[in-house]
């Protein structure tokens, strides 16, 4: 058997030259990749949460323009038919304006992210043509003076046309584009607001400005007793309509009226005066011989009525009580008094009827 060296037992062997430092470097770059990578995720989902925030809050500002602004159209539409004066209508228009010029002025101080700057414009422009319009229409009224009813209505209704056309500007030119810019940029749950000022289009056109105005001037003339001119209606006759036949009633002599399902009386009357009339009433009274009380009494209102023109007013299921049947009656017609008639006269008459259940002669 050898001996055994001196000194103890053999070492092993030391690595090579440089491995230390290669595995350390190794170490360093892994620890390095894995904050990079964990530093890309992070700014990148603090970036998504700071764009998703900035639309949400710009929407927020945005909302309650929108709301505020699209109000006024409810306003006008209840306004048109709460109005009592001209003036009081024209009151409330240049306060509708005025209000739409403090929600641009609103407008004016919004901060849109950077890809809805021109959108944004569109905001501005939407609430400068809604206070052009309410301007417009207070102006109309101001100056429509003697003009006639359906040349005023006409201009109303070309200056409401800015309205429509600031729901389109909100819609097509807002609304459309910031929608699309969202979802191309990934911002989900936001939602650019609606604004629509004129929800039904019926109630800005000619015919119904021609009704409202010539209501409030009416009701304005009447008021202060300068209406001047011509007005009133003339009764042109009354006819009683049953099963295909009609009857023309007379005021001197009795006519035998038969009873059916359909009997209607027919009032005809003409606008003898030489200006349009508003809501003309109509009544029809009917008392049968032994009654107390009329056993009809009914009014009904028409619209309007040009200078010149003819309207017929139809009173159909009358009801009439067996107590009718096979006696006398008396139909009294009359045709309302409207602002600045003055000749009553030939606005009513009375017709002696007999109501029969067969075929009378």
């Amino acid at each position: 058997m050898r001996p055994s060296r001196p000194g103890g037992p053999r070492r092993p062997s030391p690595p090579p030259p440089g491995a230390v430092a290669l595995a350390r470097l190794a170490g360093f770059v892994a620890l390095a990749i894995a904050i990079i990578v964990g530093l890309v995720f992070w700014v990148g989902s603090c970036q998504g949460k700071t764009q998703h925030d900035e639309y949400a809050s710009y929407m927020n500002d945005v909302r309650p323009i929108a709301q505020s602004s699209a109000a006024t159209g409810t306003a006008l539409a209840n306004g048109l038919r709460s109005s009592k004066t001209l003036a009081d209508l024209q009151s409330k228009l240049q306060g509708w304006s005025r209000q739409q010029q403090v929600l641009y002025d609103e407008a004016l101080k919004l901060r849109p992210p950077g890809p809805l700057q021109a959108p944004n414009q569109e905001i501005l422009g939407t609430l400068q043509l809604r206070a052009i319009a309410f301007a417009g229409l207070a102006n109309t009224l101001a100056q429509a003076g003697s003009k006639a009813t359906a040349t005023v209505a006409g201009n109303l209704a070309q200056q409401a046309q800015r309205l429509s056309a600031s729901d389109f500007v909100w819609a097509d030119l807002f609304r459309l584009p910031a929608t699309q810019t969202m979802t191309r940029l990934g911002v989900k749950g936001v939602i650019a607001p609606p604004s629509v000022i004129v929800p039904n289009p019926v109630v800005i056109n000619a015919n119904s400005f021609r009704e409202v105005y010539g209501r409030l001037h009416s009701s304005s003339t009447s008021s202060t007793g300068n209406v001047t001119g011509l007005h009133g209606s003339s009764l042109v006759g009354t006819e009683a309509a049953a099963g295909g036949t009609t009857r023309p009633l007379s005021q001197s002599t009795a006519t035998t009226v038969v009873v059916a399902a359909d009997l209607q009386f027919r009032v005809t009357f003409k606008n003898g005066g030489n200006f349009e009339e508003f809501n003309v009433p109509v009544t029809l009274t009917i008392n049968v011989v032994g009654s107390s009380k009329p056993v009809v009494n009914r009014t009904q209102k028409v619209d309007s009525i040009a200078s010149g023109a003819t309207k017929t007013v139809s009173f159909g299921n009358l009801g009439l009580p067996t107590s009718a049947f096979g006696n006398n009656a008396t139909v009294h017609v009359e045709i309302g008094k409207v602002p600045g008639e003055t000749n009553l006269a030939n606005n009513k008459a009375q017709y002696q009827v007999f109501f029969s259940l067969g075929s009378g002669g």
